[in-house]
C-alpha cells in the first residue's frame, strides 16, 4: 500500500473518530460553558487542533488526546470569560462579531414517542441540574469515565491528573449524583 493510501485511510479513521465523539463532546462542553454557541466553538476548535497536531498519532491515543484538548479549551474559555467580565466592569466590551457555524444542528435527530420523550426530558433535566451542581473536575471525570467509557488511565491522561485522583473524583461525583437523583431511583424492573 502506498503512503498516500495510508494517509487517506488514517484521515478517514480520524474523521470517523471525530464524527463519533462530536455530539458527546458538545454535550460535555455545553454542561461546562452553559452556552450552546460557546460549546460549539470549543468543540470545533478542539477538533481542528486534533486534526492539525495529532492526526499522525495511533488511533488508540486519540480519545485521551481529544479530551485533554477539550479540557484545555474549556479552561481557556473560562479564563477568557473571566477576563471579558473584567473588561465589562471597566466599561470595555470585547468584540463579539464572529458568527458560529451550527454544525451540531446538521446531525440527524431521532424523535421518540411523546410519553417516552417526556420521561426522558424530565430525567435528563434532573441529570443536567445534578451535573451542574458538581465541581468542574468531578463533572469532567464522571463524563469521561461513565459517559465516554474511558479507562482510569485514559481519563487521567486526558485531564493531566493521577489515576488515584480520577478514582476519588469519580467516587465523589457518583455519590453526589445518587443523592441529587434519589427520587428517580428504581428498585428494579416492574
Amino acid at each position: 500500500m502506498s503512503t498516500y493510501e495510508d494517509d487517506t485511510r488514517a484521515n478517514e479513521r480520524l474523521g470517523e473518530f471525530l464524527a463519533a465523539v462530536e455530539r458527546r463532546a458538545f454535550v460535555m462542553a455545553r454542561l461546562s460553558t452553559r452556552d450552546d454557541d460557546a460549546a460549539l466553538d470549543v468543540v470545533q476548535d478542539t477538533m481542528l487542533r486534533m486534526v492539525k497536531h495529532y492526526a499522525d498519532r495511533p488511533d488508540n491515543e486519540w480519545p485521551p488526546l481529544f479530551f485533554r484538548i477539550l479540557s484545555n479549551r474549556l479552561g481557556d474559555h473560562h479564563r477568557k470569560r473571566g477576563f471579558a467580565r473584567l473588561l465589562r466592569w471597566h466599561g470595555n466590551e470585547p468584540d463579539s462579531s464572529e458568527e458560529s457555524i451550527e454544525a451540531v444542528d446538521q446531525l440527524p435527530d431521532a424523535t421518540p414517542a411523546p410519553d417516552v420523550a417526556l420521561d426522558a426530558f424530565e430525567v435528563g433535566a434532573a441529570l443536567r441540574r445534578a451535573l451542574d451542581k458538581l465541581p468542574e473536575r468531578q463533572r469532567q471525570v464522571f463524563l469521561l469515565r461513565q459517559w465516554q467509557g474511558m479507562s482510569v488511565e485514559e481519563s487521567a491522561t486526558a485531564l493531566g491528573v493521577s489515576g488515584g485522583s480520577v478514582k476519588t473524583h469519580l467516587s465523589r461525583a457518583t455519590q453526589a449524583l445518587r443523592t441529587h437523583l434519589s427520587e428517580y431511583a428504581t428498585d428494579g424492573p416492574d
